[in-house]
């Protein structure tokens, strides 16, 4: 790992633990102990620092994705090891994160809005496809709505006005949604191995 990606690292779990909005670029030189000067090198400002931070987690996703992925061929477990990614990401991060990027720093938001719709529209297709035709998922799923279903999912999970975090534990919400779908779409057979993969999730 370079220094470049040591400080967006550090970044990036700063804007998890505490949010984003409040965080002033003087803040971030002292938390992250970088010099100006070196911010300047790496950064054009705020703006800049936030987009490269978010291309930093989305690239640093795709990396754990192929991880997770290495020796597991059931698309099934696939999806749920994708699934339990997200999840262990929102407990690390504040629930107004996301809300915070939309509103103060829209170029870094077009990033995680075109990743969904790109990379993990792709991404859900096509291992809802090879489900399919690995008989893990029902043969007469329409694959092109589920996955918009389940994108729609995870934008209504992340967004909280509707399930506001001093009401909703997030993690909660999430194994509660994608739960009781996931087994909808499971063959019989399929099903027990989804249950017991969502019975083990704390």
């Amino acid at each position: 790992m370079t220094f470049k990606q040591t400080v967006l690292q550090e970044v990036l779990n700063l804007f998890r633990q505490e949010g984003v909005a409040h965080l002033s670029e003087k803040e971030i030189l002292d938390r992250v102990d970088i010099s100006s000067a070196t911010f300047r090198e790496f950064f054009k400002g705020m703006e800049d620092l936030v987009t490269q931070v978010v291309q930093y987690d989305l690239e640093s996703r795709k990396q754990d994705h192929e991880r997770i992925f290495a020796g597991e061929p059931s698309p099934l477990r696939r999806l749920l090891l994708v699934v339990k990614l997200g999840l262990d990401t929102l407990r690390a991060s504040q629930p107004t994160v996301l809300m915070e990027i939309q509103q103060t720093y829209p170029t870094a938001w077009n990033l995680y809005w075109n990743h969904s719709n790109d990379y993990t529209t792709h991404l859900l297709y096509n291992l809802l496809n090879a489900g399919v035709l690995q008989k893990e998922f029902r043969q007469d799923l329409n694959i092109q709505l589920v996955t918009k279903i389940m994108l729609e999912q995870l934008g209504l999970i992340v967004n909280p006005l509707t399930f506001p975090p001093d009401r909703f534990d997030i993690s909660e919400v999430f194994r509660s949604v994608f739960l009781y779908y996931i087994r909808g779409i499971c063959t019989e057979e399929a099903m027990k191995t989804a249950e017991d993969f969502f019975s083990k999730l704390k």
